[in-house]
């Protein structure tokens, strides 16, 4: 699965041609989790200072996040997303 970001720790990637709804994963250590694009909610655990974070990142790049999803689908190499800072 292609890494979009990383950054605190945390690993973005989202899957090519994945499931609906639009969506992508995160890491940090052993916790996993996904975020939906459409509503921000999260599935999984993880820390609360890392899912606010997550969430953080989540807001500044709602509308690259979405594009990407839409390159994905059509089995296309998206771009990189810059770290929360």
């Amino acid at each position: 699965m292609p890494e979009i970001c990383r950054f605190y720790g945390i690993i973005i990637q989202m899957y090519y041609k994945e499931h609906n709804p639009p969506h992508f994963h995160f890491t940090y250590g052993e916790y996993k989790g996904i975020m939906y694009l459409k509503d921000g909610i999260i599935e999984g655990k993880a820390p609360g200072k890392v899912l606010k974070k997550v969430n953080e990142w989540y807001e500044i790049y709602k509308e690259e996040l979405l594009e990407n999803w839409n390159i994905a689908q059509n089995g296309k190499i998206y771009n990189k997303i810059k770290p929360l800072k």
